[in-house]
């Protein structure tokens, strides 16, 4: 009976001491590990968030945001791609859901959205409508491309510059500091960051008192 009692705690010690191990390791190594490789790339970590001159966050380098400016009002802002609607072919991508029409090339409805964004992006940007690009007229798979072409920040550049009293040259400068390369030097094109421009331009957050 004694050997038997013995061996049982034993056996207990034992799983007693993997439970403690395995605590150790998993719950807490092994979460500790994971937070410190996160902190070598905080920003990437807490969401690339980007903040304005006061310090609030405005946004997330990684998300597009369409600046909304109600009609009748100075437009000073770069504008990036659209989701679009039954009712407003230009409305933007919402950060809070990922969403795309799913509709195809061949269907009426994103035909019509096509032209009617073609016009209303070629009357605010004072252009042809066969000046506007592709990417201005088309949302993408995500609904949430944070970038829009060179050629469509090219076209914005004036209106932009006009509103902020500012010169073309000025507006192309920080257009060109917000733009990155292809990927790996062959991957996809270049592009600009719509929210990284706005910002330079003086983009605030509405919700912010400081």
């Amino acid at each position: 009976m004694q050997t038997v009692m013995s061996g049982f705690a034993r056996q207990c010690l034992a799983a007693v001491g993997v439970l403690v191990a395995l605590t150790i390791l998993l719950g807490v190594a092994y979460p500790a590990a994971v937070w410190s490789v996160s902190r070598i790339g905080a920003s990437s970590a807490e969401g690339s968030q980007l903040v304005d001159a006061h310090g609030c966050a405005v946004g997330s380098s990684l998300i597009g945001v369409d600046p909304h400016v109600p009609a009748g009002r100075p437009d000073p802002y770069l504008h990036g791609r659209v989701l679009g609607s039954a009712g407003d072919p230009m409305a933007p991508g919402d950060p809070a859901a990922s969403a795309a029409s799913n509709k195809g090339p061949g269907n009426q409805d994103l035909k019509g959205w096509i032209e009617a964004r073609r016009a209303i992006i070629a009357r605010r940007e004072g252009v042809a409508p066969s000046a506007v690009p592709a990417d201005a007229v088309t949302g993408s798979g995500s609904g949430l491309d944070p970038d829009i072409s060179e050629a469509y920040a090219a076209v914005q550049v004036p209106r932009i510059a006009r509103t902020n009293g500012m010169s073309e040259q000025q507006v192309r400068a920080i257009v060109d500091q917000n733009t990155s390369a292809r990927q790996w030097g062959f991957l996809g094109e270049s592009r600009v960051n719509v929210v990284k421009v706005n910002l330079a331009l003086g983009r605030t957050a509405p919700s912010c008192h400081r």
